[in-house]
């Protein structure tokens, strides 16, 4: 996310896009050009699973990253990681992904096999989940405040170690304020979308429309 970050606020000459394998990924690769589109980026998924789904240990995403840096594996050579049914969904480059395929055998005391994911219907990308939440105002520490249920000493504490990232782009600056269809990305807390304001309340207060990733 540092580099996307540091990436978007360069220069460049020419048109350019990220993706990361699907809408939405935090990880991604920078494509340039006018007519460039998803297929044109390297990028490969590999399903994770348990051989004996039954024996297997319950899995997170630290178990998968961990197994994967101790092949050796550049970090920025790998993507997104979704887990779902104690499977993992990795995104990569394709220059890795025969390497991982042939040599990640292995999670905590769990025998696994990799195999790569052909069809986006098999992907477990989930739609975000649509809600109302009220907020003092369109500022971006009030909205991750009433997202995360945060106080304001949690919320500023945020934005104080970079961990704040609109649009993949890091703010450091609470008093941003979020535009209609922004993507708000906090680390160690999750994802949303800002879908706009709706209403004010009674009591002068706003009520925003925000889709949030579980």
């Amino acid at each position: 996310m540092d580099e996307i970050s540091t990436a978007i606020g360069l220069y460049y000459p020419c048109a350019f896009k990220l993706f990361g394998g699907y809408d939405g990924a935090e990880r991604c690769v920078i494509g340039f050009g006018e007519n460039i589109d998803n297929e044109g980026f390297p990028i490969c998924c590999i399903r994770i699973e348990p051989l004996l789904q039954k024996f297997a240990d319950s899995l997170s995403h630290r178990d998968f990253l961990g197994s994967l840096m101790n092949l050796g594996i550049n970090r920025n050579t790998l993507g997104d990681i979704i887990i779902k049914d104690n499977c993992g969904y990795l995104f990569c480059l394709e220059s890795i992904s025969e390497y991982i395929i042939e040599n990640l055998t292995r999670i905590k005391h769990t025998s696994v096999k990799c195999s790569v994911v052909s069809n986006d219907f098999e992907l477990p990308i989930n739609e975000p989940e649509e809600k109302e939440i009220i907020v003092s105002s369109l500022r971006a520490d009030a909205v991750i405040s009433s997202v995360y249920k945060l106080s304001r000493n949690e919320t500023a504490e945020l934005f104080n170690k970079d961990l704040v990232f609109i649009n993949s782009k890091a703010v450091t600056k609470p008093s941003a304020f979020l535009k209609d269809n922004d993507i708000v990305s906090v680390r160690h807390k999750g994802r949303f979308i800002f879908d706009g304001q709706l209403r004010t309340t009674k009591k002068d207060r706003i009520v925003v429309c925000i889709k949030i990733y579980k």
